[in-house]
């Protein structure tokens, strides 16, 4: 899934370059290193992509080794429902049997062994006879307001024959519930019963059974994007893509299908995760030095500390007296900011919009 805008990264981020076409961790793009973690696992003719139509051509310069024919454009945002349906009902018409790993494309994952050991257990436990609905839980290390949480139950039984060996390194438990992002109090309390873990949004599941989840939970939904597939390949395919995905509800798999769904399954995550969701991510992925700096790029300091610096190319930033800050140099914007305040970048952006300031959007 690649259809997000990463307006907290503005400036870096633009509509036409968002969050996921840009190297954020290393020197790669978030959905390069996306579609790299899966060597091995998905071959590049079974790799789907679900993208805003107009980054099409961007994204297709990073990831040349992709077919047109597994790109499956949004005309304009819905959320992730209907993209995955929409993806899931493509695939289905390729493979009644497919089962589908469902990522999001700005995710920094570094233990990529332990990453793929997962999603084979996932692929078992979702595949026949099974049929479960897969998903993988981060073990909260503070008591975050900004994930959403699954609580766990029972300890999975585990799967007999050729998989049964990779339960032996992995937990496996039964899902009590979804629970939506809490307050710190909730959140607290979540991380002291030691039985729950931040929601991921990576999913695992055959297309059959998520396509059945949605008629049984959002048959209004489905029914825009059953009337999308029938027209693929047609030359009528841009305008019933376009008139039919404008007319469905925005709404996210969560709150479509997982917050009803039964038989759930949660796997421990064994790899690091950070779902790179603003600024301050760069601290946690990219370290930082004696002064509590992260410093990407051509950088002097004095008296800085705690600080987030980020430029490009040869462009020199020099901060003098700076604490807790973030600073961030494009060719033409730069922003100077709070970096516990990352949410009001959101305020910023939608202020450029209002004065008619698109240039630097």
């Amino acid at each position: 899934m690649a259809g997000g805008s990463g307006t907290r990264f503005w400036p870096e981020s633009r509509r036409a370059r968002p969050k996921q076409l840009l190297p954020l961790v290393d020197d790669r793009s978030m959905i390069r290193a996306t579609v790299d973690r899966l060597d091995g696992v998905v071959p590049a003719e079974r790799t789907w992509l679900a993208v805003g139509t107009s980054l099409v051509p961007a994204i297709r310069e990073q990831l040349p080794e992709i077919a047109d024919r597994t790109y499956v454009a949004e005309p304009v945002q819905r959320n992730t429902a209907p993209c995955i349906g929409l993806a899931a009902l493509r695939m289905l018409a390729d493979d009644p049997d497919a089962v589908m790993f469902v990522l999001p494309s700005d995710h920094a994952i570094t233990d990529v062994a332990a990453f793929q050991k997962a999603l084979k257990l996932a692929a078992a436990l979702a595949d026949k006879p099974r049929k479960q609905i897969v998903t993988f839980g981060i073990k909260p290390t503070y008591p975050s307001e900004g994930f959403g949480y699954i609580e766990r139950g029972e300890t999975l039984s585990p799967p007999q024959g050729a998989f049964k060996a990779l339960t032996a390194e992995l937990d496996a438990y039964s899902v009590v519930r979804f629970r939506e992002k809490p307050k710190l109090e909730q959140a607290q309390e979540f991380l002291a019963a030691g039985t729950f873990y931040w929601n991921s949004g990576m999913f695992v599941w055959r297309a059959d059974v998520i396509v059945d989840a949605l008629q049984t939970h959002q048959p209004a939904l489905l029914k825009h994007l059953e009337t999308i597939a029938a027209a693929h390949g047609t030359p009528e395919y841009e305008a019933v893509l376009d008139r039919e995905f404008r007319a469905a509800p925005s709404i996210s798999i969560d709150y479509a299908v997982m917050e009803h769904a039964k038989s759930i399954i949660v796997i421990e995550a064994p790899f690091d995760w950070d779902d790179v969701g603003g600024w301050r991510s760069l601290e946690r992925l990219r370290g930082v030095d004696e002064a509590g700096n992260t410093i990407v790029g051509k950088h002097l300091g004095l008296d800085t500390s705690d600080t987030i610096v980020r430029t490009s190319g040869n462009h020199l930033v020099v901060t003098l007296g700076l604490k807790n800050c973030l600073v961030v140099h494009t060719p033409d914007a730069t922003l100077v900011a709070d970096k516990n305040d990352e949410e009001s970048i959101r305020k910023l952006v939608k202020l450029l919009e209002e004065r008619g300031w698109t240039d630097v959007l």
